[in-house]
C-alpha cells in the first residue's frame, strides 16, 4: 500500500465517528498504516492527519453545496495531489457521496483502490448513480441488512457489516425509567440536538429553541443542547441568549445526557439513531432550503424520512419536515406526548426494536477487516 499510506474521507460528523472507529481497529490489525485525509476531531484523535477539517464541507441539502463548492474544489483536488505525492494505493470513503463518488471517479483512473464506507441512500433516490458505483468502487460497506441485497442485485462488490452506534450506545438508566408506570414527572427535560453542521445550526437551533419557549410556557421544562462534536459552544450561547428560557449546553457525556431526557427534539440524521438507541422518545424535524425540498419531494420516494421510522418499517415516531417543522407544531407536538404517559412507552417500545434491527456488536471490526483484506488484494 505505497508505505503503507491510505487516504480517508469523511465530510461531516457522523462520518468523522464511524472513520474514528474503523481506523483504531485498522490500526490494531495494522499499526504501521499511515492514514491522511479529510476529518474532524473525533479522526485526529484516532490517530489521522487531517489535512483539511470535514466542518469546510459539512453541508446538508442540493442547493446548500453551492455554498461550498470553491473551498470543496480546493480541498478534492488537494486530496488527488496528497495521493501521488504519498503513493497511496487505497482510499477509504465515507459517506458524503456529493464529494466523494467524484472523488472516487478520480482514485480509479490513478489506480487507487476504492473501499465506500457507509452507503449513498441511492436505495431512496437518485438510483442512477448504482452505475458509477459499480464502476469505480471495489467494495461497498453497507451498515443496513437490505442494502445488502440492494448492491448485490447490481452486481456492485458488498459487506453487510452492520451499524457501529448499536457498540457506541451502550444500555443506559433512562429518565423515564425513574418515573413509575402510572405517573408523570414533576419537570421534564427536554434534550435538542438540531444537528453538527452550520447549515443545520442556523436553520434549525433558532425553530428548537423557539419550540422550547412555547413549550415552557405549557409544562414544567429543563431545555439541553446537546451540542455535536465542531459546533463552537459561543454560537449556541449566542442563539440561546436572544429567548427568554434558560438552556444548558453540554457536550461530554453525550448519550447519558440524551438518556437523562424525557424528550429530545432532534434534527434527521444519524443522531436519531443514537437517541433511539438510547431510549429516548423524539420528535424528528427538519428544514433544508426551498429549492432543495422540492427536489427531494420530487426524487424521494421512500414512506419515511427518519432513520429510526425506516430501521422499524414503521412509524415510530413523529416526522415534521419543512413547512411543518414550525416551533409552534414542535411545542404542540412536544406537549401532547409529554402528557400521555401510554404513548410515551408505546413510542418506548417501538424503539426498543431499533437496535436488534441494526445488526450484531462489532460493526467497526468487521469493516476494518473488510477495508484491509480488499486494500491488500
Amino acid at each position: 500500500m505505497g508505505e503503507r499510506q491510505v487516504l480517508l474521507v469523511a465530510g461531516e460528523a457522523s462520518g468523522d465517528l464511524h472513520g474514528a472507529r474503523l481506523l483504531e481497529e485498522m490500526r490494531r490489525r495494522a499499526p504501521d498504516l499511515r492514514v491522511f485525509g479529510l476529518g474532524g476531531e473525533e479522526l485526529r484523535a484516532a490517530g489521522m492527519e487531517t489535512l483539511w477539517d470535514s466542518s469546510e464541507v459539512a453541508v446538508v441539502g442540493i442547493t446548500e453545496v453551492l455554498s461550498v463548492l470553491p473551498r470543496a474544489r480546493r480541498i478534492f483536488h488537494g486530496l488527488l495531489d496528497a495521493v501521488e505525492e504519498r503513493g497511496a494505493r487505497c482510499a477509504v470513503l465515507i459517506d458524503s457521496p456529493e464529494l466523494n463518488l467524484r472523488l472516487a471517479k478520480a482514485l480509479k483512473k490513478r489506480g487507487v483502490t476504492v473501499v465506500y464506507y457507509v452507503s449513498p441512500q441511492i436505495w431512496a433516490w437518485r438510483r442512477r448513480r448504482i452505475r458509477t458505483i459499480r464502476r469505480v468502487v471495489d467494495r461497498m460497506l453497507v451498515l443496513f441488512p437490505f442494502e445488502e441485497g440492494f448492491y448485490r442485485e447490481h452486481g456492485v462488490d458488498v459487506v453487510h457489516v452492520g451499524h457501529p452506534l448499536v457498540d457506541e450506545v451502550p444500555a443506559l438508566e433512562h429518565a423515564w425509567d425513574a418515573v413509575a408506570a402510572d405517573e408523570l414527572p414533576a419537570t421534564y427535560r427536554l434534550a435538542l440536538l438540531p444537528g453538527s453542521r452550520a447549515s443545520e445550526i442556523e436553520s434549525l437551533g433558532p425553530v428548537f429553541l423557539r419550540a422550547g419557549e412555547l413549550l415552557a410556557r405549557q409544562l414544567p421544562v429543563e431545555l439541553v443542547w446537546v451540542r455535536a462534536p465542531g459546533v463552537p459552544r459561543e454560537r449556541i450561547e449566542a442563539l440561546a441568549a436572544r429567548y427568554d428560557v434558560p438552556v444548558r449546553i453540554v457536550a461530554a457525556d453525550r448519550l447519558r445526557e440524551v438518556a437523562a431526557a424525557h424528550l429530545a427534539i432532534c434534527a434527521s440524521g444519524t443522531a436519531t439513531l443514537e437517541v433511539a438507541l438510547a431510549g429516548t422518545p423524539l420528535i424528528v424535524a427538519y428544514r433544508v432550503a426551498a429549492w432543495s425540498s422540492l427536489i427531494a419531494r420530487l426524487m424521494v420516494r421512500l414512506p419515511h424520512f427518519s432513520l429510526v421510522n425506516l430501521v422499524a418499517e414503521r412509524r415510530v415516531v413523529p416526522e415534521l419536515f419543512q413547512g411543518e417543522a414550525t416551533p409552534e407544531r414542535i411545542a404542540g407536538e412536544a406537549a401532547a406526548l409529554l402528557r400521555d404517559r401510554a404513548a410515551i412507552d408505546r413510542m418506548r417500545t417501538g424503539l426498543a426494536t431499533v437496535r436488534g434491527a441494526l445488526g450484531e456488536p462489532g460493526a467497526s471490526v468487521r469493516a476494518a477487516d473488510a477495508v484491509l483484506e480488499t486494500c491488500r488484494s
